[in-house]
């Protein structure tokens, strides 16, 4: 029996020895995932290298180029073709209204489920399928054999809708990425900064086989001018999906749950955003930035080609220098250590340029319009400083508040969709058809407008009196002047806007307030 005893305490004390040295591994394995996990999430606040924000950027080409093409040859391109200015924004409003729809649906989604890959490459597939089925003519029409027009523009309504459910899933899954890839502000400004700088690549590739294709392809009949934008299309597209392929083979799924040590965020309720004052002052800044940009370049392409009399190419070539200058700014932004201070300060000087710019194109004659392209500088310079800086601001709104950063990116960009339709939809319904030479529109409007002085003193006043931050890189104060002189710039945008409609300096003040009320 002692023997049994013997075996039995043997068996016990080799029992308890392995469970004192699982005791020890376990501990030392526990210490070891949990410093590699802080390594690796102290890794989410250093700076990201160059090649990460490089790929990243390339993830937005697709949507930039189509983008470029619908927001400056859209309702040019539906003009030529037959289609009357208000017809031409339904379809533009159309397509506004269901990409902010499918934007809150997209962000909501993503913010439930995450892979925001996935929601990027489905929206990449219906981009590229639809853009070209807008471009390339309306097909039902010609497979029902039909001229009516109500149906060729509810044709046109219905692929423009489909365009922009794909664009908008592509938009909210790669902007909300930017919050999962790093916790680092500075990166973050890094990242917007090379989306903005791609956006550049890809609005100068758009013009640049837009200029070779207006040159080879004559557009003087209805065919012809189909043919043009066919080739503009599939080209648009086939660059569009190299870029986006790159980015999904070199680009890795960001983690949504994980934030900083570990911890695990739980999912943020919309109510929580609405909640925020600092919400509707981002939403504000964002919203007036994308106005004063996409509505200006809608009316680009009329403007230097109906008013200024200038030659075909320029509705490529003022573009081109636009994009050009945006591009330049970019690259040299992303050098920089960003703080609530230089933010403000930035942005207020993309304000305040585009204000002169608007001032100096209002003067302009049509045997100046050489101007325009010493212009066109400066506009692209502003452009590249509002664009980044706004997109920071709504990354430093998020914060580490990471499971809410796509229903932010989402419903910002709502807001902005609708509003941008309206306003064109507005414009458009206020002109006066005029047939010249091959149905070319032209707008008039009775009385003269004027850029007010207060509008163009007033970003300057705000960067004078708003208080300086001091808590933290991005303050309730700094967001606050921010916002106030994008509100100016902002009002004065919707105004100087009238000028891209011709005759250039002419608007109906009636039409001003309808336009100013939709922008804000």
């Amino acid at each position: 029996m002692w023997r049994f005893a013997l075996l039995d305490l043997h068996v016990f004390s080799l029992s308890w020895r392995l469970l004192e040295l699982l005791s020890r591994f376990g501990v030392a394995v526990t210490k070891a995932l949990i410093m590699g996990t802080i390594i690796e999430d102290d890794s989410f606040t250093k700076p990201l290298g160059r090649w990460p924000v490089f790929y990243y950027g390339m993830g937005h080409m697709l949507n930039d180029i189509t983008a470029a093409c619908w927001f400056t040859y859209l309702l040019l391109f539906l003009t030529d073709i037959g289609l009357s200015p208000r017809d031409a924004a339904v379809v533009m409003l159309s397509g506004q209204v269901a990409d902010g729809f499918a934007t809150i649906f997209a962000g909501e989604l993503i913010d439930r489920f995450g892979h925001f890959k996935i929601w990027h490459a489905a929206g990449s597939i219906l981009v590229a399928v639809s853009f070209s089925s807008v471009f390339g003519g309306c097909l039902p029409c010609k497979i029902f054999g039909s001229n009516s027009k109500t149906f060729e523009t509810a044709s046109y309504s219905a692929f423009a809708a489909i365009f922009n459910v794909g664009w908008a899933a592509t938009q909210v899954s790669h902007m909300s990425m930017v919050t999962c890839i790093t916790l680092n502000s500075t990166s973050r400004v890094a990242l917007a900064s090379c989306r903005n700088a791609f956006t550049m690549v890809a609005n100068l590739s758009l013009y640049g086989v837009a200029l070779i294709l207006f040159s080879v392809i004559s557009g003087k009949t209805y065919a012809g001018v189909e043919n043009q934008y066919r080739w503009i299309a599939y080209l648009s597209i086939l660059i569009g999906c190299c870029f986006v392929g790159i980015f999904h083979l070199a680009t890795k799924e960001p983690r949504l749950k994980v934030g900083v040590h570990g911890s695990v965020h739980a999912r943020i309720s919309w109510v929580y955003w609405f909640k925020r004052v600092l919400y509707y002052q981002v939403a504000l800044v964002y919203v007036l930035t994308r106005l004063v940009l996409n509505v200006s370049q809608a009316y680009l392409a009329f403007f230097v080609i109906n008013d200024l009399h200038m030659a075909q190419s320029a509705k490529a070539l003022v573009p081109a220098i636009i994009y050009i200058c945006s591009f330049a700014v970019s690259i040299a932004l992303q050098e920089i250590a960003w703080t609530g201070r230089r933010l403000k300060a930035y942005y207020s000087a993309g304000c305040i340029l585009w204000i002169f710019c608007g001032a100096v194109i209002l003067l302009l004659t049509r045997n100046m319009s050489y101007v325009m392209y010493i212009v066109s500088v400066f506009i692209g310079i502003a452009n590249a400083l509002m664009t980044v800086t706004a997109v920071s601001m709504q990354n430093f709104l998020i914060g580490e508040d990471l499971n809410g950063c796509a229903f932010v990116c989402g419903s910002l960009s709502f807001v902005d969709k609708i509003s941008c339709g309206l306003a064109l939809y507005v414009l458009q319904s206020y002109q006066i058809q005029h047939m010249i030479f091959v149905k070319t529109y032209r707008a008039f409007f009775p009385q003269r407008g004027f850029v007010p002085t207060p509008v163009e003193i007033e970003p300057i006043k705000c960067v004078s009196t708003a208080p300086r931050n001091t808590n933290g890189p991005f303050s309730y104060k700094v967001r606050f002047g921010s916002c106030s002189c994008i509100m100016c710039t902002g009002w004065c945008g919707s105004n100087l806007h009238y000028g891209f409609q011709q005759p250039f300096k002419i608007f109906d003040s009636t039409a001003a307030s309808l336009a100013v009320c939709s922008s804000t």
